[in-house]
């Protein structure tokens, strides 16, 4: 039984799980849907009530029914690069590999279907709420006046993409900033905006769940470090990530949270105040692990190789043990 990978060839923190599998001696197949028809080839068959379905990767024959899990990491847009590529054959494409793999009796880290909902940052903030994570007081508006009000309320702000995404190609990381005292929102009215309470926080917290274990890395903010620098992603700092303890409520909602979500990964971000609490900020479903593993040693890369191969459960359930130690 395979392991089929979608994800781009510059993708290296994939390497890391192909390195694991391969150790363990389990057939790995990798392809980026961007290379279809240029490279890749698929064939699926529907006859006499049997469905039989093969993938052809840079010269090697694979049977879609002997594909035993599927991890969705960061495919290209189907057909890409296609000799004559078109929005139209990338549709054709889309459908043509994903309702085949659909097909499948493998399992998926994570489903399409259930990825692309979790993508949506709405979404995961009520999805917060109901599972009993700490969700910080947060806005999403193209009203001026509301802006204002919830300014009112909660003077101490940040601003951030609702999508995450950047007009610029290619798309750039977008940054959570503080939003001044004397910011006027007029400009709200132009597009959707997340304004959010700052959470002033003694630490940034990373928890990635794979499946039922969970392994949190904690990166302690600089005492000297300017009350502006709220993304950790741009934030100067000397601490390296360090293994973390996951609180038991926090574990037992961040579970809820994956079987709510139907997700086998998710890569939460946490913002961790003086009181020691928990801020739930989003949850990343195909989030980067390497930098935390790198920093932690925690074997991220070999859980999810575990996983893919069959070791424990293909869906997370409430309240289930996991690694609180990361």
């Amino acid at each position: 039984m395979t392991v089929l990978i979608l994800t781009s060839e510059e993708d290296v923190t994939a390497d890391m799980v192909v390195l694991r599998l391969g150790e363990a001696g389990v057939p790995v197949v990798r392809l980026d849907p961007a290379d279809l028809t240029n490279g890749v080839a698929l064939s699926g068959e529907y006859v006499q009530g049997a469905c039989r379905g093969h993938l052809s990767v840079g010269g090697r024959l694979v049977s879609m029914n002997g594909l035993r899990s599927i991890w969705v990491r960061r495919p290209g847009q189907a057909a890409a690069r296609a000799a004559q590529p078109s929005a139209w054959l990338t549709e054709e494409s889309d459908q043509a590999l994903y309702g085949m793999l659909r097909s499948t009796d493998a399992r998926w880290m994570n489903h399409p279907d259930a990825a692309r909902r979790a993508r949506h940052k709405p979404w995961q903030l009520r999805l917060a709420q109901r599972a009993g994570l700490a969700v910080p007081a947060t806005l999403i508006t193209t009203f001026p006046q509301a802006a204002r009000e919830f300014a009112e309320r909660f003077p101490d702000l940040v601003v951030k993409p609702v999508s995450g995404a950047h007009p610029q190609e290619p798309p750039r990381a977008v940054p959570t900033s503080r939003v001044a005292p004397d910011a006027d929102f007029s400009a709200v009215a132009f597009g959707p905006t997340l304004l959010q309470r700052r959470v002033p926080k003694r630490a940034d917290v990373r928890l990635t769940v794979v499946g039922e274990r969970l392994l949190a890395a904690r990166k302690p903010v600089d005492p000297g470090a300017h009350p502006d620098d709220v993304d950790v992603r741009f934030a100067p700092s000397v601490s390296p990530w360090l293994p973390a303890q996951v609180p038991p409520r926090v574990a037992e909602a961040v579970h809820r949270y994956m079987k709510c979500a139907e997700l086998a990964y998710g890569a939460f971000d946490f913002a961790e105040d003086a009181d020691g609490i928990w801020w739930f900020l989003e949850c990343n479903q195909s989030g980067q692990f390497g930098f935390v593993e790198m920093d932690t040693g925690q074997p991220i890369a070999a859980a999810i190789a575990g996983w893919l191969a069959g070791d424990g459960d293909a869906v997370p359930s409430a309240g289930g043990d996991g690694d609180q130690a990361g």
